[in-house]
């Protein structure tokens, strides 16, 4: 039977099960064999990441082509407005082509969310604000990207939903089994996030 693992990626942790000395990685956490990352997180953000050793599973969760929804919480540098979060919604031209639309919103900062180890560097003269964003692709950095496309350089990235799953009542560094749905069946019904 399938294995599935979700994890709170801490900041700093590399999505891999190797690497140089002196870096953080999905092995000094999971002690568990056989399973790989369904997608990734950079080093620099947090938040869920979900692990199996299914590969049909691992490719309905990380393959883009399956539109899998994904939920970020972003603190951006500035404070959003309408056309900004309108730009984040109708999709946008980054290098390596047009996005899909996205769903975006401002939000307060996410209730228990846990402080940041670094913290982020505060400025007194910058304002932040929190942004609620929802993607069904994902290319390399594609959140930073699109925020700072739109003037707005993300600060902090939290990615709390993969499909079904959330980060909720998992700390920075813990994970928990849960059981595997059937690929097709995790295709087929869709979280629908909030506008």
């Amino acid at each position: 039977m399938a294995r599935l693992l979700i994890f709170n990626k801490p900041h700093g942790v590399l999505c891999q099960f190797t690497g140089e000395a002196g870096q953080r990685t999905l092995k000094d956490f999971i002690a568990v064999p056989g399973v790989y990352a369904a997608g990734r997180l950079d080093a620099d953000s947090e938040g869920l990441l979900v692990l199996t050793d299914d590969g049909a599973l691992q490719a309905a969760i990380a393959n883009p082509r399956h539109e899998l929804e994904k939920g970020y919480w972003v603190q951006v540098e500035g404070a959003p407005g309408e056309a900004q979060l309108a730009a984040l919604r109708e999709g946008m031209a980054l290098r390596d082509g047009p996005t899909r639309p996205a769903r975006a919103r401002a939000i307060d900062e996410p209730q228990g969310l846990w402080p940041r180890d670094p913290p982020i560097r505060f400025r007194k003269a910058i304002p932040t604000a929190w942004i609620e964003i929802h993607l069904r692709e994902g290319r390399n950095r594609q959140v930073r990207r699109m925020t700072a496309h739109v003037g707005l350089p993300t600060l902090r990235l939290v990615r709390f939903r993969v499909g079904p799953w959330t980060v909720e009542g998992l700390a920075p560094g813990a994970w928990r089994e849960v059981p595997p749905p059937n690929p097709r069946a995790l295709l087929s019904t869709p979280y629908n996030a909030p506008r």
